[in-house]
């Protein structure tokens, strides 16, 4: 008896180490379903979002697993995955007593790179 197969569509998984810059907009297209004036509304809240949560994480207050960890969710739906991986070395400083401070200015980094790519994406389009 013949074995019937479907084909399936499967959606690629983002990459695991992009390499095309601080934010993979191929990612952030299929998330968006390619809908242009979502990919702006997410950004802009992002930027948004990403300053307010790196401002309560300077001083490193208690909840700042926390703050990283929504950050770095944020982050990977967005396709900053280098905010991501960054947010995720403050989460684990944090909870293994490590270098937090170190892990918080790669956070900053990162950030400022996604930031810098997302507003020259919307002032071009």
């Amino acid at each position: 008896m013949p074995l019937h197969l479907e084909r399936i569509d499967w959606m690629s998984s983002p990459p695991l180490a992009p390499d095309d810059g601080p934010i993979d907009f191929e990612h952030l297209a299929r998330m968006t379903l390619g809908d242009s004036g979502l990919e702006r509304e997410v950004l802009t809240m992002f930027i948004a979002q990403s300053a307010g949560l790196l401002d309560r994480l300077t001083s490193l207050p208690p909840e700042a697993g926390n703050l990283a960890h929504t950050l770095k969710g944020s982050a990977r739906a967005i396709g900053a995955f280098a905010v991501a991986e960054a947010a995720s070395r403050l989460e684990t400083a944090l909870n293994d007593a490590g270098n937090a401070g170190s892990a918080l200015e790669g956070l900053k980094d990162a950030v400022a790179a996604a930031r810098g790519a997302i507003e020259a994406f919307l002032s071009r389009s």
